[in-house]
């Protein structure tokens, strides 16, 4: 069987992001493909969910340098597509 339709390091693509705790509403400012949904889970824990989509897995890892500086937990990272449906 041949697998087609790869991701490659050049592709652009939509991420979800999840990180314990709040992210500040400043973040809009950083990125233009950028929503976040915020909750809190049954245990009490705020958990931000940011749906970004990227250029390309360098600017990926450049979105991940700016969660690891705001100190937060990451808790996962999913590619979910090509785009983010409307």
């Amino acid at each position: 069987m041949r697998i087609t339709n790869l991701l490659s390091l050049s592709s652009p693509a939509a991420y979800c992001i999840t990180v314990q705790g709040r992210v500040d509403a400043s973040w809009y400012d950083c990125f233009d493909r950028l929503s976040m949904t915020t909750s809190v889970t049954a245990d009490g824990v705020t958990v931000t969910v940011l749906h970004v989509e990227v250029a390309d897995q360098t600017a990926l890892h450049g979105v991940l340098m700016h969660v690891r500086d705001l100190g937060l937990p990451l808790l996962a990272v999913t590619y979910v597509g090509w785009k983010f449906e409307a």
